[in-house]
């Protein structure tokens, strides 16, 4: 017997050319490496990054019983590849994938910050008609929304910015058809659906959902977004008329051109997650019993991104990660 109250949207990886410049970035927004898998035979290393501070919401976890990890891939020698590029997922012919979103304290002084330590923007918090968010981009191109845990106006005039308050909050993807992705993620996958925003003007609405989320606590008074000191959200966007298009209309990031990877959901039993997800008659890009990683499966979404399933070592020792 599952129970889905106990999974948690654990970590969404990235493929990254080089690993000291991503390193450098993330560890600027505050993030530590929690874990490394190396596998040399292979030629790929796995860095696994999450807030591990002393406001951190999961300090000192086992690096599977975390929600909002980042994983970032790198293939041995891409960084001294000249031709190596990554699909940050925001442009044909890749797009798909649209960002990972960091929660901050003082967002001018975190955004201050991130600029005086040489990094572009994809939008400044001064660019468009949304002052209340801004994305930053990474070594690779991806973009990294920035948003306020508090009221923007509250913290115009503040200038520090303590990274240890900070929170990975979410992941975007987008989504051809809102209705058959949202009943998989919460029927099949057990999410929560936490908020909608809808932007008519714009043709286009976003859905969070995540996993044992406190709806009492939204409180539109206390932050621009009342979600914004959660970590491991899934925000899916959906923009209106892609249902009646014809074939798949994202591209999943692992075809080429290559980026993001996929998104993993940490289990209370391996075992048992998977007979359950298999009852509801999915896709699967790898079950438990396929090739010799036994402790891992990948099932599909309908627009064919990839969902990586793991054991919450916590809850049950399985693997010596």
């Amino acid at each position: 017997m599952v129970d889905q109250s106990q999974w948690k949207l654990n970590h969404t990886m990235l493929r990254i050319k080089d690993p000291k410049r991503s390193l450098e970035f993330y560890k600027l927004l505050g993030l530590s490496e929690v874990n490394k898998l190396e596998f040399p035979d292979n030629k790929f290393d796995l860095y696994f990054l999450a807030y591990d501070g002393p406001k951190s919401a999961s300090t000192g976890n086992h690096w599977t019983d975390r929600e909002g990890v980042i994983e970032l891939t790198h293939n041995y020698g891409t960084e001294s590849d000249d031709s190596f590029t990554v699909n940050n997922g925001n442009k044909d012919p890749g797009k798909g994938f649209g960002h990972i979103c960091v929660s901050v304290d003082n967002i001018q002084a975190a955004c201050k910050r991130i600029e005086d330590a040489g990094y572009k923007f994809q939008k400044k918090l001064t660019d468009g008609r949304m002052k209340s968010i801004a994305f930053a981009l990474d070594p690779d191109g991806y973009w990294v929304e920035i948003i306020s845990q508090k009221k923007v106006e509250d913290t115009k005039d503040i200038t520090t910015t303590e990274t240890s308050s900070y929170r990975m909050n979410h992941t975007m993807i987008r989504v051809k058809d809102v209705e058959k992705s949202m009943k998989f993620y919460q029927e099949v996958m057990g999410m929560q659906h936490v908020r909608t925003v809808e932007q008519k003007e714009a043709g286009f609405n976003l859905y969070f959902l995540g996993y044992g989320v406190d709806t009492s606590k939204d409180d539109q008074s206390t932050a621009v977004n009342p979600r914004a000191a959660d970590e491991g959200l899934l925000e899916l966007t959906w923009n209106y008329g892609t249902e009646k298009e014809e074939g798949q209309v994202y591209h999943n990031g692992n075809d080429q051109p290559q980026g993001f990877g996929h998104i993993c959901v940490s289990v209370d039993d391996l075992q048992e997650a998977c007979k359950f997800i298999e009852s509801k008659n999915v896709n699967w890009k790898k079950k438990l019993t396929d090739g010799r990683m036994k402790n891992v499966a990948f099932v599909l979404d309908p627009d064919n991104y990839w969902i990586e399933v793991i054991q919450n070592e916590r809850i049950k020792k399985s693997s010596d990660w």
